[in-house]
């Protein structure tokens, strides 16, 4: 079957390396292009991450694009406890053996929609801003994608503060200008990202694929498997992956339509993702949101993408 293009916004840290990864053998869509922004980490190191892991894939064709270094307002937000110094557990990968193109990521976002009218998935799992950015300035920009899915917010609580998940946290007028852009907007929040975890020993499984692709995913995700050990969950959560998972196929997944907005003033509640998918009160349907998958089938998925790099 014909593949349709797909552009991958990302701060690359551990898990979204993962999600670099899977976009090579997705069945319904083709990665044409990454943007970068900071987020986990820099956007230097996110950018040189992406370009590494993308050649690391044997991807070193896709072009990346650079992108927002800072918030539309505030502080950059980064996770170096969770993500290493560099983004990427610390693990040292072969330099780049390119540079990311010249175009800043909002130009490219725009470009890539503009090529392929009513077809372009944007799946972002950083923060927003680059997105923001080319609505901002391309007011036709929204009519053009086909849909953005995003790794970010939650019906319920948080993991930055009880009521924020990062990726809204650290740009949350730039969400909110996502939710409200008119493109249809699917959010992979942690009401599902957590339900799509992969144990410790599902992770040395998946190293014993063989593969340096294989055993590169087990061990980028060490640091983080850690940390939510400390909270005595069941493994670690694969956020980043599980939402390029559900762009390519959403038919073992719970997705609900509802309204989302974001909550920017608050000074308990900035960066929560406001909905009424458990109230009585009902705002503007203007997203989905997606609430719970099959995790045999989740696993299973993942097993057989990172089999593929052994073949």
């Amino acid at each position: 079957m014909n593949k349709l293009p797909m552009l991958l916004d990302c701060d690359t840290g551990v898990d979204d390396a993962v999600a670099i990864l899977f976009t090579k053998y997705l069945n319904t869509l083709e990665l044409v292009a990454a943007t970068t922004v900071a987020g986990n980490v820099e956007v230097e190191h996110t950018t040189r991450n992406t370009l590494q892991v993308l050649e690391l894939a044997g991807m070193g064709h896709v072009p990346v694009y650079m992108g927002a270094d800072k918030p539309l307002l505030g502080e950059t937000v980064t996770a170096h406890h969770i993500h290493g110094m560099n983004g990427l557990n610390d693990i040292e990968l072969p330099l780049p053996k390119r540079a990311a193109e010249a175009m800043p990521a909002w130009d490219a976002i725009y470009e890539f929609a503009k090529k392929t009218p009513g077809q372009l998935t944007v799946v972002a799992v950083g923060p927003l801003t680059n997105l923001a950015l080319a609505i901002a300035k391309y007011k036709e920009l929204p009519g053009l994608l086909k849909r953005i899915v995003i790794m970010g917010g939650a019906a319920v609580g948080g993991n930055v503060t009880p009521a924020a998940e990062f990726n809204i946290y650290a740009d949350p007028e730039a969400a909110d200008m996502v939710f409200t852009c008119g493109a249809p907007v699917y959010m992979c929040g942690l009401d599902v990202t957590m339900r799509a975890y992969v144990t410790a020993q599902e992770l040395d499984e998946i190293a014993a694929l063989g593969s340096k692709q294989a055993v590169f995913a087990r061990d980028v995700m060490q640091g983080i498997l850690q940390f939510y050990c400390t909270y005595k969950l069941g493994g670690v959560a694969f956020h980043d992956p599980v939402t390029v998972l559900y762009a390519d196929d959403d038919s073992y997944f719970q997705t609900d339509h509802a309204g989302v907005r974001v909550e920017t003033k608050g000074k308990l509640t900035r960066g929560k993702t406001v909905t009424d998918l458990y109230s009585d009160k009902q705002m503007e349907h203007n997203a989905y949101v997606v609430t719970n998958l099959d995790r045999e089938v989740f696993k299973r998925r993942v097993f057989e993408i990172m089999a593929q790099y052994g073949e």
